[in-house]
């Protein structure tokens, strides 16, 4: 039982680790277009906004088990097959970035458009503004739907065990229901629940933690102080008035 518990972790780690990172390298650039490129944005474009929000709108509505579907052919030209660790991270990935992007998209829409107005009085850029505002103003938000994302997939991969995707959930069905072995099923559910629970309590303490610092680095601290500082510095005229 042990071999078989170890395996069939190690293949949903491996599921989960590889369609994460590929949800959020494609995932964070695609949420931060459809705020930039949104009306009022710094990159507007109203037609670019519209056609990706709705190629994250059709990724979203699709229930996981038809998308490993109509993505067979896909996978297996990417990986030669359509059964297996490898050819579950196909699937998972595409899965996982329009999730992933929509929540970008939420946490990005957060930030304070006072902080934006500042780097651009600055001469600040697009890229400047992105690198060194709503990345670091949002960070303990993206923290935070980071973590919902990786819950997410990880009952996805299960899914995907029970069609040849390895990983617990093709071990929880394969021998938990076909085999009646009723034990490895239960054992298979209370490892998913636990690796949960601390992958949901590392990511709210690391949101936290980020949120008690300000959720920032980089100039975005000097500048809320600019500001700050301008709102408390006295009017010229009223000075000269009352002088």
């Amino acid at each position: 039982m042990q071999p078989l518990l170890s395996d069939a972790c190690s293949q949903t780690f491996d599921m989960v680790l590889w369609s994460t990172l590929i949800a959020i390298v494609v995932g964070l650039p695609l949420g931060l277009l459809l705020v930039l490129t949104d009306r009022g944005g710094l990159l507007q474009n109203v037609v670019a906004n519209k056609v990706i929000g709705q190629i994250v709108n059709v990724g979203r509505s699709l229930p996981f088990i038809i998308l490993m579907v109509a993505l067979m052919s896909f996978t297996r030209w990417v990986t030669g097959t359509t059964i297996g660790t490898a050819a579950a991270v196909v699937p998972l990935a595409i899965g996982g970035i329009p999730f992933f992007a929509r929540l970008v998209e939420t946490a990005v829409r957060e930030v304070d458009g006072g902080l934006v107005e500042a780097v651009q009085s600055m001469g600040g850029n697009t890229w400047t503004i992105v690198r060194k505002v709503l990345v670091p103003e949002s960070l303990p938000s993206l923290i935070a739907s980071t973590t919902t994302t990786v819950i997410a997939l990880i009952g996805y991969s299960a899914m995907a065990g029970t069609v040849g995707g390895g990983g617990l959930g093709d071990l929880a069905v394969r021998y938990g229901y076909q085999r009646f072995e009723t034990e490895l099923m239960w054992i298979t559910v209370g490892i998913l629940a636990v690796v949960i629970s601390l992958i949901q309590f590392a990511g709210d303490f690391a949101a936290r933690a980020l949120h008690h610092r300000g959720g920032r680095s980089g100039p975005a601290p000097k500048l809320r102080l600019l500001k700050a500082e301008e709102t408390e510095k006295p009017d010229t005229a009223e000075v000269t008035k009352a002088a």
